[in-house]
Order: C-alpha cells, then sequence, then structure tokens
C-alpha cells in the first residue's frame, strides 16, 4: 500500500514547484515516521496521511477539491487501503493546515497529530525558508521588502487569499508563530532547534540588509509571542 500510494503521490507532485512538492511530502513522511516511533501510533496510519496530506492542497488544486479530498480518495481506493484505516486518514488530512489552524480545527489522534507536527517542523528551519521563498517566486512576490510589513492578526480568510506577501512577512505570519502550536513532545523538540535557526537566519538578513527597525520589530514579536526579552 505504501509504495503504491508513494508512486500515485510523486506523479501528482513531482512536478509542483510552489514548495509543496514531492520533496515536502518525502520529508514530511520520513519526519513522521520518526515521530511516530517515539510517540507511539499506528505506522500505517501515519504512513499514508503523510503521504497523501498534500494531495488535494487547495493552492495546487483548488477549493472543491481541498473540500471532497478527491484525490486522496482516488489514491486510498485505487490501493485497496482498508475501510477503517482510510477513514483516519482521511479524517486526519481534512484537519491538517495552518487554514484550518486559524479556524481552531486541529487533528484529535495521535496519528494525526504525529502528522500535522511534522508537517508543520518542515514549514520552519532550512527548509521551511527555501519552501517559503518558492512559494514567494511562484506569486511574483520579493523575498524581503523593508516597506512590507506583516499582517499582524491573520484570519483564515486572510490566510488563503494573502498570495503577494514577501517571504520575510510569511516568516511573521505563520513559521515564527508555530513553536507554541505543536501537539506531541516529539514535534516540540523538532520545531524548538528549527524556529531558533529562523530567529537567527532573520536577525542576519536584517543586519546585511541595514534595517534595524526590522530587527526591532522581530524582538518585539517574539516577546508578544513568546514572552522573550
Amino acid at each position: 500500500m505504501i509504495e503504491e500510494t508513494t508512486k500515485y503521490v510523486k506523479q501528482l507532485l513531482d512536478n509542483e514547484m510552489s514548495g509543496h512538492g514531492f520533496d515536502h511530502v518525502n520529508r514530511v513522511y520520513n519526519l513522521a515516521l520518526d515521530f511516530c516511533k517515539k510517540e507511539g501510533g499506528n505506522k500505517t496510519i501515519v504512513a499514508l496521511a503523510s503521504l497523501l496530506h498534500d494531495v488535494d492542497d487547495y493552492k495546487i488544486f483548488g477549493m472543491e477539491n481541498a473540500k471532497n479530498l478527491t484525490n486522496a480518495k482516488d489514491i486510498l481506493n485505487k490501493v485497496n487501503v482498508p475501510e477503517d484505516i482510510k477513514e483516519n486518514v482521511l479524517s486526519i488530512i481534512s484537519s491538517m493546515g495552518y487554514n484550518k489552524l486559524l479556524r481552531g480545527i486541529r487533528p484529535n489522534t495521535l496519528e494525526g497529530k504525529i502528522v500535522s507536527d511534522a508537517d508543520m517542523c518542515d514549514a520552519v528551519g532550512a527548509m521551511g525558508i527555501i519552501r517559503t521563498h518558492k512559494y514567494s517566486i511562484t506569486h511574483g512576490s520579493d523575498f524581503f521588502d523593508e516597506k512590507s510589513f506583516p499582517v499582524e492578526d491573520m484570519t483564515s480568510e486572510n490566510y488563503m487569499s494573502r498570495t503577494s506577501s514577501s517571504s520575510v512577512c510569511h516568516f511573521f505570519e505563520k513559521s515564527l508563530k508555530l513553536k507554541n502550536l505543536m501537539l506531541t513532545t516529539s514535534g516540540k523538540i523538532e520545531l524548538e532547534e528549527r524556529h531558533n535557526f529562523l530567529v537567527s537566519f532573520l536577525k542576519q538578513t536584517f543586519k546585511e540588509t541595514n534595517s534595524p527597525q526590522w530587527n526591532e520589530y522581530l524582538t518585539n514579536f517574539l516577546t508578544k509571542f513568546y514572552h522573550q526579552n
């Protein structure tokens, strides 16, 4: 099942260049399985949900697919996944994503929490920086615009419609907020390291671009969200 699912997902996402391609899925898959070893849970459900979590992403396939999980259901049927496992996998996918988090929707099973944490970890750290910039490029946005500041009170509607923000704005609007939103111990440990890397990267970026006002903004942001000095 896993091998066949991987093949179908690779066909769907291998040419996706916005940061949600098969390379991203493969990293989430490997990290989720690592979390599963530490946290417990059903390995098959974790593996399948990890592989399928972006095959109906609204940013790639549109809102109708995202609502109906069209591709995920099709692949699960093709590889003959048992009904109970299929239901668990679809439930996990339907509760994942930052836009859903902003609406208070989170996974409620251990397997779902594991996959969600692995997915969010890949939004932060070195690969998170690269993915964010790839997404910005596909929408014609800059990496950093000193004059454009983040949306501070992001809603699900704003997040889903916001395609023109710089990469740096996205770090503030999503990536830097994830540290306190992890659902498993493994996710919290992994995200902490990646969060610290992103903060260091931003400080260096603002230093090299002579943008002290943004360093001040970063400091105030971290104080607000994490009570840091």
